[in-house]
């Protein structure tokens, strides 16, 4: 038991610290849950030569419930961030009004509507906007949907999704 819970341990911790940089949601998630493993396996390392030493073979449920509160510690408070992902939550990194500002400096943009952000994993931003134009040449609309993407790359957003309307056109008329 105290080999196995050395080896867990270097494998585990080894894995973990690479892990420990992460920035997305998804790598975070890996690393809590290679640290727990490291947890456990210093817990099978401890009981190991606390019940090798003595005869107190109360530790492993004591170790296993020190590691059962970590875990529900990163649980807690990992939640708040998570369901603002699963609720498409507007991240708080970004400034809207700063985003408003673009579009509409944007040439050929009139107004813009059904403007929604939100992020898909900690860190990739998607932006989805109804552009309100004059004009209704192809040409002109590509034009403006890569100048409008552009501008938004800068201000943090990696995904849009743009939509174009005239002026007094209904954009939902069902």
């Amino acid at each position: 038991m105290i080999i196995l819970g050395i080896v867990g341990i270097l494998i585990n911790g080894l894995a973990a610290f690479r892990l420990s940089k992460g920035q997305s949601i998804n790598e975070k998630v890996v690393y809590l849950h290679l640290l727990e493993d490291v947890l456990g396996w210093v817990a099978v390392l401890v009981g190991a030569i606390v019940m090798h030493y003595t005869n107190l073979p109360q530790i492993d449920p004591i170790l296993s419930v020190l590691i059962a509160i970590f875990i529900l510690y990163n649980v807690f408070k990992n939640l708040k961030e998570n369901f603002k992902i699963i609720l498409q939550g507007t991240p708080q990194d970004l400034n809207l009004d700063k985003i408003h500002e673009a579009i509409l400096s944007v040439p050929g943009v009139d107004n813009f509507h059904d403007c929604y952000a939100w992020i898909m994993d900690g860190q990739y931003h998607v932006l989805s906007i109804h552009l309100v134009v004059k004009d209704s040449d192809m040409n002109a609309l590509e034009g403006i949907k890569t100048v409008t993407k552009n501008k938004l790359k800068t201000l943090g957003i990696d995904h849009s999704t743009i939509e174009f309307e005239q002026e007094g056109t209904d954009c939902d008329p069902c």
